[in-house]
């Protein structure tokens, strides 16, 4: 009977080890006062948590060059939420490593004091919206959901729960949300050429196609577009040269280093911030140690 017993308490030790390991975390209390971004941890769609970022990855508005009319425009937006002035959600867009989520790293590096705070959400969890809403409703700060990387497709639960967000639906209201995208599509769906051929010409009006129209219904949304464009070889060699420069690394060959830094780009098939920021970091780290770059 004894042996019985032992092996009954020995399997429901296990069972409840299991049933543990399903359960979703405690919440965790949150310290806004001194915590600046947390993630949306989902569990199930309506079932999540946030989880603090101890330690956000900074960016500086000096930094980031060749964007100065997204930096002005995004900068005011970001003032006027934070002052409780009417503001718009924002979507930026364009090439990959020209500084979209870099910029909206830098308002939180800038705005922290102000009270700025920023919530990490994956696209996959948007259907998770007025469940994040609420999580921080009723708080002194002002919270940007930050969306980095969206795009899918028009059947996915995500994009229809976007769609319903940025019409203004989270439960409770968003005086105290913004909701700031980065993409590398302006639609963020895919688009075709043969969608293109089945829009018309009435008159001097434009209609377009009825899978068209649907692509644009979910980024006309957002109030703003801001557009990042490609850098020219200047801008490009530029933002080396201010890398270099921060990362405390002398230049004895002006031209050899600019061969290296074209022929870098090249090889990456991008002209963009980060790559300058790769090769400035491989070149200067060559130099530390003594190999001629």
């Amino acid at each position: 009977m004894n042996d019985q017993l032992t092996r009954l308490a020995s399997r429901a030790e296990t069972l409840l080890d299991r049933v543990e390991a399903l359960l979703p975390p405690p919440p965790v209390d949150i310290d806004w006062q001194h915590t600046l971004a947390a993630r949306w941890q989902a569990r199930r769609v309506g079932h999540g948590l946030l989880l603090p970022i101890d330690q956000p990855q900074p960016a500086q508005f000096d930094d980031l060059m060749g964007i100065d009319r997204a930096k002005t425009a995004l900068d005011r937006n970001t003032r006027q939420f934070l002052a409780g002035a009417p503001a718009n959600d924002a979507l930026l867009w364009g090439s990959r490593g020209t500084g979209k989520s870099s910029l909206i790293k830098a308002l939180l590096t800038r705005y922290a004091g102000s009270g700025l705070r920023l919530l990490e959400v994956d696209k996959d969890h948007l259907v998770d919206l007025p469940h994040i809403a609420a999580a921080v409703s009723g708080l002194p700060q002002r919270f940007i959901v930050f969306c980095d990387d969206l795009s899918f497709g028009s059947d996915e639960p995500a994009y229809k729960a976007l769609k319903v967000a940025l019409d203004g639906s989270l439960s409770g209201g968003r005086e105290h949300l913004l909701i700031y995208a980065t993409s590398n599509r302006r639609h963020l769906l895919p688009e075709y050429q043969e969608e293109n051929t089945l829009t018309r010409h009435v008159g001097e009006e434009i209609h377009f196609a009825e899978a068209v129209e649907e692509k644009i219904a979910l980024s006309e949304r957002f109030g703003l577009w801001l557009a990042f464009h490609p850098f020219d070889q200047d801008r490009y060699l530029d933002i080396v040269r201010h890398w270099l420069t921060r990362l405390s690394c002398a230049v004895s060959e002006p031209a050899d280093m600019r061969e290296q830094a074209l022929r870098w780009a090249l090889t990456r098939g991008s002209r963009s911030g980060r790559s300058a920021w790769q090769f400035a970091r491989d070149y200067a780290g060559r130099a530390r140690l003594g190999e001629a770059p």
